[in-house]
């Protein structure tokens, strides 16, 4: 990446939500970046550079429409195909909606698997950032009764890798420092409340801290976020989405930024949905998607 400015995609999301608005509302910012938002130009009208994806067909506000699934993922792999070669420092993603990309036979459980497929990136790592915390998880978009069978100690080593190597490259932390949650309640409880903690996490943690790595846990997740212990953390690693996230959107939501690591590439996006009730109404905040925006500049930028 050259010492210029950095040029960002914006990806303007499910065209029936908030997403192509809030595209519009950050034209609106000054970065000191160059952002092209791609998209249908008749949703981004007002946005100085767009690059131009055609609609399937019309979109209403608020209206899913499986025949758009298509468009949506276009969009995205434009996007990543500028990554890939050069032609973007980072890419921002306003929300996308799951449901209608699987309506439309299309199997999708997200951004961070999607992204990853694309890239043909070995391990990714979903981290929220926002309200003074970094929260990544072991696991993302499972239903509950498949995480323990999903943290393993293979995948538990690989996501400290990535998180370590990340923080040092994209957030220039020198030695990062991470607080790895257990998964049952009280760390298991010497073994009566499951065998986790101690079988697969402990060992993982520390092999981990073997190879360099600043991991400490497992600690049980009820007094993991209490400030005095967050003092001495660079980042949190909660072993399935809603262990660690409702901690962190309690402190920063409507400004929290989803960030993907382990890319070849810097990706952020917002904290929140499509919102589809909002959509249309001019009332939707764009606030999520500007700390997005400025945090993918930040982490494209030269140091």
């Amino acid at each position: 990446m050259s010492a210029k400015a950095p040029v960002v995609a914006l990806t303007s999301g499910e065209p029936a939500g908030i997403g192509p608005e809030l595209c519009v509302a950050l034209a609106r910012e000054r970065f000191r970046a160059r952002v092209v938002a791609i998209g249908d130009r008749e949703l981004l009208k007002g946005f100085p550079h767009i690059e131009h994806v055609q609609l399937q067909r019309a979109s209403v506000p608020g209206k899913l429409d499986p025949a758009n699934a298509r468009y949506v993922l276009a969009i995205l792999d434009r996007a990543v195909r500028g990554c890939l070669e050069g032609e973007f420092d980072a890419m921002v993603t306003a929300p996308v909606q799951k449901s209608v990309i699987n309506d439309a036979g299309i199997a999708f459980t997200g951004h961070t698997e999607y992204l990853a497929e694309r890239a043909q990136a070995e391990h990714v790592v979903m981290m929220l950032v926002g309200g003074g915390l970094r929260v990544a998880l072991a696991t993302t978009h499972l239903p509950l009764r498949d995480v323990p069978n999903a943290i393993t100690g293979e995948t538990l080593a690989k996501t400290l890798r990535v998180l370590d190597a990340d923080l040092r490259r994209r957030f220039r932390i020198a030695r990062p420092r991470v607080l790895v949650a257990g998964l049952n309640p009280h760390g298991g409880e010497s073994g009566h409340l499951g065998r986790e903690d101690a079988e697969i996490i402990a060992p993982a943690i520390a092999a981990a801290a073997a190879a360099g790595i600043a991991a400490s846990g497992p600690i049980p997740a009820d007094t993991l976020f209490v400030p005095e212990r967050l003092k001495g953390a660079d980042c949190v690693l909660a072993m399935y989405h809603d262990q660690g996230l409702p901690v962190l959107k309690f402190a920063s939501f409507g400004r929290g930024v989803n960030v993907t690591l382990g890319l070849p590439f810097v990706r952020t996006s917002v904290d929140h949905g499509t919102a589809l009730d909002l959509a249309g109404t001019g009332r939707a905040d764009p606030g999520s998607l500007i700390e997005a925006m400025k945090l993918a500049i930040e982490l494209a930028s030269p140091a």
